[in-house]
């Protein structure tokens, strides 16, 4: 998953529905941590600005 910061607004919607707290708002910014994602998609549904975009 990756975040298009031009699109992304901050609402903290993908956050709340990661079930793995793979995102973050830091920064002035949200950030998933590659790492932890598994890739799920959940944030990708919910995001109302529609900035997550599947790799």
């Amino acid at each position: 998953m990756r975040i298009n910061f031009e699109s992304c607004d901050l609402c903290g919607t993908c956050v709340s529905v990661c079930p793995v707290d793979a995102i973050e708002i830091s920064e002035y910014r949200a950030i998933i941590d590659r790492e932890k994602c598994t890739n799920c998609g959940l944030c990708l549904k919910v995001c109302p600005a529609q900035a997550i975009v599947k790799e």
